[in-house]
């Protein structure tokens, strides 16, 4: 079997293994074909997310659904004022082994899992969320002088009400950072919210089947980390996260007038991330212009800072997104000329 054999058949596998995904969660969870899409793409690409919406939108249930797809263990942390850092990576405690002796003991907390579904993460203070600065970026947890490794795969996936309440903390912009994307969970259409209703009166439940183990999702991350991206795509991902920034040259006016701090370099790994997500769940092996278009909102939504300008304006980071991605040209693509053989 050739190599291009070959990947065609990897590809084929993963578009299954997607399908099947997809029929599952379809069974419990009405419309929000994007946001599942985009929660998929993280998780092929070992990236975390943050669903953003009003509560009664199915953001912890469409969550929980898709940890009972994957066969891996799954915990759910719920976010609560008092809430302490322990309460997430564990504690050590004081035990007596066999042998009668007092000894320390390490009891891990809900961190160690495959799947950690963060709920209501702006409601625990900053000292709490700053236990899973560590955990997402090294996926490590360090307790005193001992480092203790998560398991492979992890994701963790928050969610977060968008309305201002008494108890509630803003994320600081090094525990967003860590987010891949910035997933908004809005109302469903007319036609769907029907449906949802129609399901609730009727009491209509659906088994769930799994579908993935956690090495088919290794397997599958490897597959999309070995999907190419050409310096044609590379120099327009520059382009559109340097633009971003006020204090940049090729900044357009907007930007500067409107934006306090832009995309920093992770912005950039993570539209390239998403782009090789993308790609391969459309059975492609090669990353489009498009598909960093299709990345741009979630990836940057939460990386761009505006100000009172923008805001006197009624512009928000998504705006400007929209609005940078008509301006950014895509570069030239690389001209090859003919050589005469002498």
């Amino acid at each position: 079997m050739s190599t291009n054999d070959r990947i065609n058949e990897y590809l084929n596998q993963f578009a299954q293994s997607r399908t099947q995904m997809l029929e599952q969660l379809r069974r419990v969870v009405v419309g929000q074909s994007e946001v599942i899409e985009q929660i998929l793409a993280a998780i092929f690409t070992r990236g975390h997310c943050l669903l953003v919406g009003v509560p009664g939108l199915a953001k912890t249930l469409l969550v929980s659904s898709l940890a009972q797809i994957m066969d891996i263990p799954f915990k759910r942390i719920q976010f609560t004022p008092d809430l302490m850092p322990s309460d997430i990576t564990g504690t050590t405690v004081l035990d007596e082994n066999e042998q009668g002796k007092r000894e320390f003991r390490f009891v891990r907390g809900p961190i160690f899992a495959n799947i950690v579904l963060a709920d209501e993460i702006n409601r625990t203070p900053p000292k709490t969320q700053a236990a899973l600065l560590q955990a997402m970026q090294e996926r490590q947890v360090t307790i005193g002088q001992e480092t203790y490794n998560l398991p492979e795969p992890f994701f963790v996936i928050a969610t977060q009400n968008p309305i201002e309440q008494e108890g509630t903390y803003p994320l600081p912009e090094a525990q967003l950072d860590r987010f891949m994307f910035n997933v908004k969970v809005d109302y469903p259409s007319l036609d769907e919210e029907k449906r949802i209703l129609s399901m609730t009166a009727k009491d209509e439940t659906s088994e769930i089947q799994k579908v993935l183990t956690g090495k088919a999702i290794l397997n599958l991350q490897k597959l999309v980390r070995s999907v190419p991206v050409g310096d044609f795509v590379i120099d327009f991902v520059s382009r559109l996260v340097r633009a971003s920034r006020p204090t940049d040259p090729t900044s357009p006016e907007f930007v500067r007038k409107m934006v306090d701090f832009g995309a920093g370099v992770r912005a950039g790994q993570y539209l390239i991330q998403a782009g090789k997500a993308f790609a391969a769940m459309d059975g492609r092996f090669s990353v489009a212009i498009d598909d960093i278009r299709k990345a741009a909102i979630p990836v940057l939504r939460h990386r761009i800072g505006t100000n009172f300008q923008a805001q006197a304006e009624g512009k928000s980071s998504e705006d400007l997104i929209v609005e940078l991605l008509k301006v950014v040209s895509e570069p030239e693509p690389p001209k090859f000329a003919n050589k005469k053989k002498l």
